[in-house]
């Protein structure tokens, strides 16, 4: 111990000169967004390459899942192309309904949180790939979240399971729109909210997106209804919605990215400033 306090006597200087260093650096990087994002965006470097070495690990031990999923997402397909009246011709990305203007991004989650407050997932493709925040991620099952930090190889997600996520999305059999969130109870559910008295709801109906945003297009499947609450208070219904998606069990994702995206941002600003 007399040791430690020789050490810090000897040094009290040096000492005295880093503790100011840090605090003057924690105090510009609050204080300055460029800076955080700078800060943000080299944690994400730094913590992708290394989720992704233990990810790659993980799914060497995992490949016969894997191909089982892989699996059954051919046979989803296949059933699809085995229904159009004339096999041999080939949809043009054009007519597909929902995808008509947009590209998709396909990466993979090397990290994925799900027992905390506020999830989040690190995905690998970053800028380079044109990952850029604010972008939509989904699967073969469903929505997945929101991009949120985006690094040169790496990006992270708001996960559908973070309290302050707010999607669009409606029940698709009335059309009727409410609000997603995630009450932080359970990782098999969502609450879709301020859903109006006089849609008719009932338990299994399907839960899709809405649209109403730039960020997902129309009809993207979410779950199920489980269980229909009233809010006395807002006369709304507060919808516990089962995901399609096992959130504790994620593999490759595709990321949205809108055509049109820049075009709406531009106008609804010029909007806002007239």
């Amino acid at each position: 111990m007399q040791q430690i306090f020789n050490f810090i006597f000897k040094n009290s200087n040096r000492l005295l000169f880093l503790l100011l260093l840090a605090i003057s650096l924690i105090l510009t990087i609050q204080s300055h967004s460029f800076h955080r994002s700078k800060v943000i965006s080299s944690a994400n470097f730094l913590t992708g390459g290394v989720y992704e070495r233990i990810n790659n690990v993980r799914e060497y031990l995992n490949l016969r899942s894997h191909n089982e999923l892989l699996a059954n997402e051919n046979a989803k397909l296949k059933s699809l192309l085995f229904n159009i009246k004339d096999s041999t011709i080939i949809p043009k990305i054009d007519s597909i309904k929902g995808v008509s203007k947009v590209d998709i991004i396909v990466s993979k989650v090397i990290h994925n949180s799900y027992n905390v407050y506020e999830n989040y997932l690190t995905i690998n493709s970053g800028e380079k790939e044109g990952v850029k925040p604010d972008m939509g991620v989904v699967n073969s099952n469903g929505i997945i979240g929101i991009i949120d930090q985006t690094s040169k190889n790496y990006a992270t997600i708001i996960s559908i399971l973070n309290k302050k996520s707010q999607i669009n999305a409606k029940i698709k059999k009335t059309n009727h729109f409410g609000s997603l969130i995630w009450n932080g109870k359970n990782t098999g559910f969502v609450q879709l909210i301020d859903v109006p008295r006089l849609a008719s709801v009932r338990k299994g109906d399907t839960v899709v997106t809405g649209g109403q945003s730039i960020i997902f297009p129309e009809n993207i499947n979410i779950g199920t209804i489980d269980k229909i609450f009233i809010d006395n208070e807002t006369n709304y219904y507060t919808l516990n919605v089962k995901l399609f998606n096992d959130m504790t069990n994620l593999g490759h994702v595709y990321i949205i990215k809108s055509k049109d995206r820049e075009e709406i941002i531009n106008l609804e600003k010029k909007s806002k400033n007239e």
